[in-house]
């Protein structure tokens, strides 16, 4: 029924091939259907991969407002073919210029429970809009009208909830009720809509509508922006005028590393991904990961997170704000030094891991998109917890994020996904809060991966199970298919999905001394797709535990 209905919604029809790959020079894979689509007609109206990411982060919040949206934030890690440019975009959101170190203590210093996580005071300034603004004026060939017009239309004329929507609106009914504009928007009659239902956004549709009009100011100034502004502070929130009108958006240089002779380009802080990602490359680099068991090889991988996640708690923040070692913690030797305390025969605990010294040496999305020409997209956007906030913006159809939660609201508490931060990740006015999203792109001989994945705390392994795949000569198919374990430096123990360790696998781990912890749902959405050097094909693959498509023309 939904594929019936896409020539419908987008106006243009569009042949949707059932293989996952293909011998083909364009790809787009996405966390829906819908975004697939619209991008591949955007590049098919003469649009580059700028311009097909604008329009399928513009039809993931419509369609997918439980993971990303217009009020939330994310990263675009971008590459020009023309000039081998490559860039880190930075949409993330900033902390309100009220906001202040103790916003969700309550008076004995204590953090107060879901403050940071529903309602307006949960909410970070958006940089979702600036960011597509800034794709489309400064990389993209079309106009704004042109790119956003499949959301628009999405928005005005409506869109089929699937399953994965009811079950994301269940699991926050509580929240989405609280709020009316989030009621009237996201449920019919107060309960979650039926599968099939066509769910209509009128007043987002007007937003975007402004936007596409009049660009970045059609958001942060006028009357979208004094809408913004009074809803939010009618709620109770402390947003500012001032807030929006001086949101920017920042061009920030990669993180680069590279594992037996890949390459990696990474997301660059306030994404704590690139970082922690190459350090666990670096320090599995040490190893011959072939010569080890199983059991051997998934015990040195938790080691490596464990110790990579590690720095992250201590060191990584806002790059704006504090001084971050980056070149100390992706430098090999450091790696090395972090591998000493590793045994191969006990777990190390947590708390008594040894720190480095780097001064020595379900719930976000993410999109793939390479164009004919070889430019391509790696973009993850969030809104954090699913339906962000919660909160509609009266007159606006603007649901907010909740990314304050990502912020140390108290050094040393855990945050909604269990993440543990350190002063560096504070909360300050104007910052911008640390992140997991990694949008990467990986170089071998053979071509150029393109990939990344919501999820999270989990996002960064994930991708690192995604690399350490392809390093093992395995197709897009399996980067995104391969079962998944996690570790985090604390809490201290394994999570893994239900496939991920066999029966001996746990019970050798036990007995070195990890802790286990089986999650009753898969997780992670991961889209992927690889340009061949030699052929020009491309070829890619949509994470099987969600609902989304490769498609490659």
């Amino acid at each position: 029924m939904l594929l019936r209905l896409i020539p419908l919604l987008l106006g243009v029809f569009i042949y949707v091939p059932q293989l996952q790959a293909t011998d083909g020079q364009a790809g787009i894979a996405s966390a829906h259907p819908l975004a697939t689509e619209a991008g591949l007609a955007i590049l098919n109206q003469g649009g580059n991969a700028f311009d097909a990411a604008v329009t399928v982060a513009a039809v993931l919040a419509v369609v997918e407002p439980y993971s990303s949206g217009m009020g939330g934030g994310g990263f675009w890690m971008l590459h020009r073919a023309k000039d081998g440019l490559e860039v880190m975009l930075d949409g993330r959101e900033r902390a309100p210029l009220a906001a202040h170190r103790d916003l969700y203590l309550d008076p004995q210093g204590e953090v107060i429970p879901g403050l940071s996580v529903n309602g307006p005071l949960s909410a970070g300034i958006p940089g979702q809009p600036a960011a597509l603004a800034h794709l489309a004026s400064l990389y993209g060939r079309l106009t704004l009208s042109q790119t956003l017009a499949p959301a628009i239309h999405l928005a005005r004329e409506g869109f089929p909830v699937d399953e994965h929507y009811r079950r994301m609106a269940s699991w926050r009914l509580e929240q989405l009720r609280r709020w009316p504009e989030g009621q009237q928007q996201f449920l019919y009659n107060g309960e979650v809509p039926e599968a099939g239902y066509l769910l209509k956004q009128p007043e987002l549709a007007e937003t975007l509508s402004q936007m596409a009009e009049k660009g970045h100011d059609g958001f942060y100034r006028g009357v979208v922006a004094e809408r913004l502004v009074q809803g939010v502070r009618a709620a109770g929130g402390i947003w500012k005028l001032e807030d929006l009108d001086t949101y920017q958006v920042m061009e920030r240089k990669p993180i680069r590393g590279e594992y037996r002779g890949i390459k990696i380009v990474s997301a660059a802080p306030p994404s704590s991904g690139g970082i922690v990602l190459i350090s666990m490359l670096n320090q599995l680099a040490r190893y011959d990961l072939g010569t080890l068991s199983s059991t051997q090889q998934k015990h040195l991988i938790v080691e490596t997170m464990r110790r990579a996640y590690r720095d992250r708690a201590e060191y990584l923040g806002d790059p704006d704000f504090v001084s971050i070692p980056v070149k100390q913690l992706i430098d090999p030797d450091y790696a090395a030094g972090l591998t000493r305390s590793i045994q191969m025969d006990a777990a190390t605990p947590s708390r008594q891991a040894p720190a480095g010294n780097p001064t020595e040496g379900q719930d976000t999305t993410h999109y793939s998109i390479i164009d004919a020409e070889g430019n391509r997209v790696s973009a993850t956007l969030s809104i954090n917890y699913p339906f962000g906030s919660c909160f509609v913006v009266p007159g606006t159809g603007i649901l907010l994020n909740d990314e304050m939660d990502d912020f140390s609201a108290r050094p040393g508490t855990p945050n909604v996904y269990g993440l543990v931060g350190g002063e560096a990740n504070a909360i300050e006015p104007g910052k911008r809060m640390l992140s997991s999203m990694t949008p990467t792109f990986v170089e071998t001989e053979q071509g150029v991966a393109v990939l990344g994945t919501p999820g999270g705390s989990r996002i960064i392994t994930m991708l690192l199970h995604g690399i350490l795949a392809l390093a093992e000569g395995e197709g897009p198919e399996e980067w995104v298919r391969r079962p998944r374990y996690h570790h985090q430096y604390l809490p201290d123990v394994i999570q893994y999905e239900s496939d991920a360790l066999t029966e001996d696998e746990q019970q050798a781990l036990i007995h070195l001394g990890h802790q286990l912890k089986r999650l009753d749902s898969n997780y992670g959405n991961m889209q992927a797709l690889m340009w061949n050097r030699e052929s020009g094909a491309v070829t890619g693959a949509s994470d099987p535990r969600g609902l989304g498509k490769a498609m490659i023309q």
